[in-house]
């Protein structure tokens, strides 16, 4: 990485971790229990890592895994969009209808399993975004994983109205809401094509109101985001990360306040 790369990772410590036959990198920082901050397309930007920032500077111990892209990297098209090709055919994503739960999501879960044994606590959050919106729910498969957070989850990418999970598992999630009283938000613009209300309909007939599905209006949006989503995204989707005002008391701001809440809530008023 360059050195603008490693400004983007300050504070931050990069692991290699070894899990369930593969290695990947992580960037971790923070102390508490833990939560793990999947990054969306088309890898690991500053806008990820400044909510990544966020969910550490509000108490807990932060784990950003590489999945893909290059990490620190500007998010512009001529990077992004092989990235994103890339990562349709990889053998690691179910990017398209009828593919089931994608086997990336075994990784994540050992991932949680070990972050919750380093960091103790009552569980593990996880928190997807677009590409990897859906895995914060596979997780929860993971008996550490207890507060899961949708953000504009956008795969299977042909099938709006479809939920990427295999049978089995989305019986086996819905079960262990029921079991362990767990509740899941997400979030969405209302005018976003990648995460239309059709995929919030079908979240909402897996777990009932154990989904707490937001919606944001489009039209406030940070009009200015990175080449890569004004140019090929082409609407408003990236809720706390690339479509985010930093500006108090807007609604975009109210969100990220919002996950943050909700994963004090399940993280630390639950060991209280």
């Amino acid at each position: 990485m360059d050195a603008a790369s490693d400004d983007v990772f300050g504070g931050f410590t990069r692991r290699t971790v070894a899990l369930a036959g593969q290695e990947k990198t992580v960037h971790v920082a923070g102390n508490g229990p833990a939560v793990i901050v999947m990054p969306e397309m088309p890898g690991i930007s500053l806008d990820v890592m400044r909510f990544a920032r966020w969910v550490r500077d509000a108490g807990f111990a932060v784990y950003v895994p590489s999945l893909f892209g290059v990490d620190g990297a500007y998010p512009t098209v001529e990077l992004g969009e092989p990235i994103m090709r890339r990562a349709c055919v990889s053998k690691e994503f179910r990017a398209f209808a009828g593919g089931g739960s994608s086997p990336i999501t075994t990784w994540l879960r050992a991932l949680a399993r070990t972050a919750h044994e380093e960091r103790g606590g009552p569980g593990v959050g996880a928190v997807g975004m677009c590409f990897t919106g859906n895995f914060a729910l596979t997780m929860t498969l993971e008996p550490s994983v207890i507060a899961p957070v949708l953000n504009h989850p956008s795969l299977p990418l042909d099938a709006p109205a479809e939920l990427e999970l295999s049978a089995e598992d989305a019986e086996a999630i819905k079960q262990r809401f029921l079991r362990d009283d767990l509740t899941a938000i997400g979030y969405r613009f209302d005018n976003d094509k990648w995460c239309t209300g059709q995929r919030f309909a079908a979240y909402a007939q897996l777990l009932g109101d154990r989904f707490d599905g937001r919606v944001l209006p489009g039209a406030c949006a940070n009009p200015e985001p990175p080449p890569f989503f004004r140019d090929l995204v082409q609407t408003p989707h990236s809720v706390v990360t690339a479509h985010l005002v930093d500006e108090e008391g807007h609604p975009t701001l109210r969100a990220r306040d919002e996950i943050l809440a909700f994963l004090r809530g399940r993280l630390h008023e639950a060991d209280q």
